[in-house]
């Protein structure tokens, strides 16, 4: 069967700029091409294969109706060889890939960096031709590796606003698995959002928690000792002015100090219990403590119902060193009696399984305090007379903790720990023999910042939509990929993981 051809008539002037582009039924665009003044003249066709080649202005008169090859250049140009063949999506139409940049934004040259596969980045070099000099000074407004993008950001940082640079990196465990979510991550706060009267300011947002009974609503810990109350505003978690426009200050029992507030969970009676390492106005001494406050009291600032002091606990930590005295609870997560009794966990008391009525002032939960030391999760029952039990240490597997939380979803205690273990986070479960072990452990979706992300928090699974839920990281220092990206001054990011 003889081939058979379409051609198109321009209807305007032959020496005139203009365009084509054909469509699917469906409105896809099959085939485009555009040319400038006399640029089409005395025709356009696809040379190197009729349909398929490369689009350039033939050397002889239009072979309407007839192949194209007769009037294509013996040689076709080497700035025609080379053509975008397809765009890149997957095959459910989702984005794999993409780059944009701002006027001036990509001079001399944009760039991925690691050459080939991560993030793309301006670079102060150009090299056509050859691998990626890498030479810029942070991160664009591209995708990283892995086909995932980062979204959103930009502003300036204000006066006041201080960025801290990330430290302690350490290895990725082995064994560690990719992230199961979404490969998209979405910058989602404004720039220097978590501004305080109390320095060093702009940053150190530390522990996440979704509220149980109010999954719209995220709670947030700043470490020199204030609470956030968080609503989503078109996209981005900003503070809920209902509560507090500007987040509440806390306080130890009685009023006094400044508690080093790193870590936050949402108990089962609806208040928030928090962890501080220390005292930030004694900043070289340890002070481990939860603290107890009713989200519902008036004011600012907040003094705990209940404080529990551990400190005496971790002798290690009491050196003299504000580095040492800044390593100990740095998270906390409240783990429902009734998920320890469902799946045999064993009492380290006892030997047997656990009890809840043995301990009848501790409520309906323990609570999994992280240490920042040594990577273990220290488990108590927190007692309605100030007092508490101490259930023992749990291997997390980790050199570190920075956050605990419980997925409801999973059934799984999480442990996550920042660039000191390569951004992992740990899901643990309850062995056949009653004892709480990593099951596994994930690293953050490749697009993200290496940074002292401090906080974790997946929502429930009744947020899901097309399988997937939120989860959101925090910044303890805002750094993102340096001076001049799109994720430096930023705090918060919104991804998605599994129903």
């Amino acid at each position: 069967m003889s081939p058979e051809f379409v051609t198109f008539n321009s209807p305007k002037g032959l020496g005139d700029s203009d365009k084509l582009v054909i469509y699917t039924a469906g409105g896809a665009v099959v085939d485009r091409v555009e040319w400038a003044a006399n640029g089409a003249k005395p025709a356009m066709a696809r040379c190197g294969g009729d349909g398929t080649g490369a689009w350039v202005t033939t050397t002889a008169a239009s072979t309407f109706g007839a192949s194209n090859a007769s009037g294509c250049p013996s040689s076709i140009p080497a700035a025609s060889r080379v053509r975008i063949n397809e765009f890149l999506l997957d095959s459910n139409g989702n984005t794999v890939d993409s780059v944009t940049w701002a006027t001036d934004g990509a001079k001399p040259s944009d760039e991925r960096c690691a050459n080939g596969t991560g993030w793309f980045q301006t670079s102060t070099t150009a090299t056509p031709g050859s691998a990626n000099s890498c030479s810029g000074s942070g991160g664009g407004g591209g995708t990283g590796g892995g086909g995932g993008r980062l979204l959103g950001g930009g502003g300036a940082l204000t006066s006041g606003c201080t960025s801290e640079a990330p430290s302690g990196t350490g290895s990725t465990p082995a064994g560690t698995l990719a992230w199961p979510g979404g490969l998209d991550v979405t910058i989602a706060d404004d720039v220097c959002a978590f501004t305080t009267s109390t320095g060093p300011e702009g940053r150190d947002l530390s522990g996440l928690a979704f509220d149980p009974a109010n999954p719209s609503v995220l709670w947030a810990a700043k470490n020199k000792n204030w609470l956030y109350r968080l609503v989503k505003s078109n996209g981005k978690w900003i503070p809920d002015a209902s509560w507090s426009a500007t987040g509440k200050q806390i306080r130890f029992a009685g009023g006094t100090g400044q508690p080093d507030s790193e870590g936050l969970t949402v108990g089962a009676n609806g208040h928030i219990y928090v962890t501080s390492e220390r005292d930030n106005a004694n900043n070289t001494v340890p002070k481990d403590t939860i603290m107890e406050f009713d989200p519902a009291a008036t004011g600012s600032p907040l003094t705990p119902i209940h404080q529990w002091d551990m400190t005496a606990q971790f002798p290690q930590l009491d050196t003299g060193s504000k580095d040492d005295a800044n390593l100990g609870f740095e998270g906390v997560g409240y783990i429902p009696d009734s998920w320890l009794t469902s799946n045999g966990w064993v009492d380290p008391l006892t030997g047997a399984a656990y009890k809840p009525a043995n301990y009848p002032l501790h409520g309906s939960g323990l609570f999994f305090g992280g240490l920042e030391w040594d990577g273990t999760l220290h488990v108590y029952g927190l007692n309605s007379d100030a007092t508490f039990t101490t259930f023992g240490t749990i291997a997390t597997g980790k050199v570190s903790v920075m956050d605990v939380t419980f997925d409801a979803g999973t059934q799984r205690i999480i442990a996550t720990c920042d660039n000191t273990c390569g951004e992992t986070h740990t899901f643990m479960k309850v062995n056949a023999g009653g004892a709480i072990v990593p099951d596994v452990t994930y690293t953050n979706p490749t697009v993200m910042p290496t940074d002292n992300l401090e906080g974790f928090a997946i929502a429930p699974t009744s947020t899901c939509v097309n399988g997937s839920r939120e989860a959101v990281w925090s910044d303890d220092g805002i750094y993102g990929f340096g001076s001049g990206s799109s994720s430096y001054g930023h705090a918060l990011y919104s991804g998605t993981f599994p129903c």
